[in-house]
């Protein structure tokens, strides 16, 4: 241990050594008392509660080790080896204890830190194993080779007659010199809990004096939180769960939240958390909630669940839901309840199956995105990749081209039908929430919002209304095309107090003649 000692020390004692091994040190608590002033509320997950408290342990343990080892050599001129350390260390059951618990501390400090780090790396999990025996490997041979020397030497200093006979250095110290090692001690430690304390009272000053901010929140809770205070600290601090599996530094962008109210007034976004909300592709309204720092009131909705895990925000698509115009299209097989009483179950599995490929065919033939397979039909989006205008276009050419291939799947399954296969098609366009849904085992891409259930109720009155399409007149008119003679009515729908104007296309092909 001495030798490989005597070569560390000749780099650890350098100048570029020291400011590098008490540069970090001195940074490492700065940062962490930064973060803790920063915090307008101690409300956290556990794992972050105990990476700081193990964090904010490593300076006042680490303290006694510093003094006794770099200034008992720098101001004092004695020779320090692990000789040395381990014995007095040993000679002293407390002294022994507290650097093993530093040890662990400081480590598992460490662990943390890269776990938390990491976990949202899509790499990370096949290597988590191996990294978590390393983890638990590392201290524990450290600790053995620490119990071994001590065994080794401890003999010999009992022989000796004690520490201060067998190591002469101890033995000579002055009562000054000694004296000047404890006011040094002291010193530190008193620097260290009035820097701690100074950061505490800063940070309760901070929440107490100021204006303050009301946060709508979309359960119904109207939170009030000092000016200063993010988004996911007001949530946490009024007991309402909200995701965050980075522990808020920007890096997993979980805890994003849509501004439903109050999107001008807030700041704009600083570096780390446009960086993140450029890499999810996010619309205008979205925000990361442990960055954004509101001074005015505004309402929000949470584009996540509470409870996501890393392995959600490493999926590809776990970070991708945003709000878009689309034209949702819902697609219906007419009649095949008859068609199943009077087959076969494997030949009702095959006309399906045909049925679908036609549908998927005329999706892809016209940039639409097949989102969802129900029993007889389909939800189709349109617009995902181009504007509105486009999206209504494509979309009223994918209805055509769907009436087109169901006829020609009639005519080829003519002998195994009794009657034509029939299609109803809703189409509406609106704003929806798209994106990954479902569960982490099965996610779909799909969407949701108000104009999806428009379409699906549009796809029902196909049979009142005996024709093929229905679609919302704002849909064909940003379409650019007319409606050829194709009734117009004005419906009501459930749920809804004004009337939407809707057109009953009997043939969607007839909206493309010339």
């Amino acid at each position: 241990m001495d030798r490989l000692r005597a070569l560390l020390a000749a780099w650890w004692r350098s100048a570029p050594g020291t400011v590098i091994l008490y540069g970090s040190l001195l940074a490492h608590f700065a940062l962490a008392l930064i973060s803790l002033y920063r915090r307008t509320t101690l409300r956290m997950p556990a794992w972050e509660a105990v990476q700081l408290v193990l964090g904010l342990a490593v300076p006042p343990l680490l303290i006694a080790h510093v003094v006794g080892t770099r200034l008992a050599w720098l101001l004092l001129g004695h020779h320090i080896g692990y000789e040395r350390v381990v014995g007095v260390l040993w000679s002293d059951p407390w002294a022994a204890a507290r650097q093993a618990a530093m040890l662990l501390i400081v480590w598992t400090h460490l662990c943390f830190g890269i776990h938390y780090w990491l976990r949202i790396q899509r790499w990370y999990a096949g290597v988590q194993p191996v990294l978590f025996a390393i983890a638990l490997l590392i201290p524990s041979v450290a600790l053995a080779g620490f119990a071994a020397a001590g065994n080794e030497i401890w003999p010999r200093i009992e022989g000796a007659g004690g520490t201060l006979v067998y190591y002469p250095e101890l033995g000579s110290m002055t009562s000054d010199e000694r004296a000047r090692l404890l006011e040094w001690r002291q010193g530190l430690e008193l620097a260290f809990w009035a820097l701690l304390a100074a950061t505490l009272l800063a940070r309760w000053l901070r929440t107490r004096l100021g204006g303050t901010y009301q946060l709508r929140h979309a359960s119904g809770r109207v939170i009030t939180a000092p000016i200063g205070r993010t988004i996911l600290e007001a949530v946490r601090d009024a007991g309402l769960p909200h995701a965050s599996v980075c522990g808020g530094r920007a890096r997993c962008t979980t805890c994003r939240v849509r501004i439903a109210e109050g999107l001008a007034a807030l700041p704009p976004a600083q570096r780390a958390e446009a960086q993140a909300l450029a890499r999810i592709e996010a619309p205008p309204n979205v925000r990361l909630a442990c960055q954004t720092r509101p001074r005015a009131d505004l309402a929000i909705v949470p584009l996540l669940p509470p409870v996501v895990d890393a392995a959600a925000a490493r999926s590809p698509g776990a970070a991708r839901e945003r709000e878009r115009a689309v034209v949702a299209m819902f697609v219906d097989l007419r009649g095949s309840t008859r068609l199943a009483e009077s087959r076969l179950p494997y030949d009702v599995v095959f006309i399906m199956n045909q049925f679908f490929s036609e549908m998927y065919a005329a999706l892809a033939a016209t940039h639409g995105y097949y989102a969802q397979f129900r029993g007889d039909g389909l939800l189709a989006l349109y617009g995902l990749e181009s504007d509105i205008a486009q999206a209504c276009r494509d979309a009223m050419r994918g209805a055509a081209e769907m009436q087109r291939r169901v006829q020609l799947l009639s005519q080829s399954l003519q002998a195994e039908l009794a009657e034509p296969l029939r299609i109803g098609i809703g189409a509406h366009a609106g704003v929806a929430i798209v994106g990954t849904m479902g569960p982490r085992e099965a996610p779909i891409y799909s969407a949701i919002g108000d104009n999806i259930n428009i379409a699906a109720r549009f796809e029902g009155m196909t049979k009142a209304y005996g024709c093929v399409l229905v679609v919302s007149a704002d849909t064909l008119a940003q379409a650019g095309l007319d409606p050829r003679g194709a009734p117009l009515h004005r419906v009501k729908l459930r749920g809804r107090n004004e009337r939407m104007s809707v057109y009953a296309v009997a043939d969607p092909r007839k909206l493309f003649e010339p």
